[in-house]
């Protein structure tokens, strides 16, 4: 049962160009307000990207539909997908309802302590998550059939490539102070690159920070 705040959402995606249904429902059954601090809690269900701490945002729900829809093109859907950069954890929330498992990394270790335990009180049990370098991926859970990476890298990481799945999608801003986003399609050996549109994130930093 959605909320007013989540029907409102659900129907501001559908007017930008969002159509998969089920990406629509995880979005907007989502208690958003849980992922931002309480002070931000009123601005919780725009469509805006938000401060969390640590230099970095709540992206904006637009583009978190955007970036799920892309990669559940692909077919067959994906069942294990990594995620770069857990962040508050709501993208993470959200693919966690629509694939089978999603492996999420966060160099900031706080902050992935603090969506750690969002996830739990959402019941959200289908989630590995890593404190590390998001550079790096991670390569004891590959080959993964899709990656999102949720901060933009000045180049793409060729380690997240090479875990791809043949087959698999990723989806990667890049660039610094002007970044689009784009998908990999990966086909053996053979990488296909598609520009979607222009977009605004935090960078990727490598390393990882306690």
């Amino acid at each position: 049962m959605l909320t007013l705040a989540g029907q409102r959402l659900y129907h501001l995606l559908q007017q930008q160009g969002i159509t998969n249904e089920r990406v629509l429902q995880a979005i907007a059954c989502l208690p958003r307000e849980q992922f931002v601090d309480e002070a931000m809690s009123h601005k919780a269900w725009d469509n805006s990207a938000l401060p969390i701490g640590f230099g970095q945002t709540i992206s904006q729900p637009y583009i978190v539909a955007r970036m799920t829809e892309v990669l559940l093109e692909q077919e067959p859907n994906p069942k294990r997908v990594l995620e770069v950069g857990t962040g508050s954890g709501f993208q993470t929330a959200v693919l966690a309802q629509l694939v089978d498992q999603v492996c999420t990394l966060e160099r900031i270790k706080s902050l992935q302590y603090q969506a750690r335990r969002r996830l739990q009180r959402l019941d959200l049990y289908n989630v590995s998550t890593k404190h590390g370098d998001g550079w790096q991926g991670w390569a004891s859970k590959a080959p993964f059939d899709a990656i999102m990476v949720t901060a933009a890298a000045q180049e793409t990481p060729q380690a997240l490539l090479s875990q791809l799945a043949d087959g698999g999608r990723m989806v990667i801003p890049v660039g610094q102070t002007q970044q689009s986003l784009w998908l990999y399609q990966r086909h053996g050996n053979q990488f296909i690159r598609t520009e979607l549109e222009p977009v605004r994130f935090v960078p990727l930093v490598k390393g990882d920070l306690e």
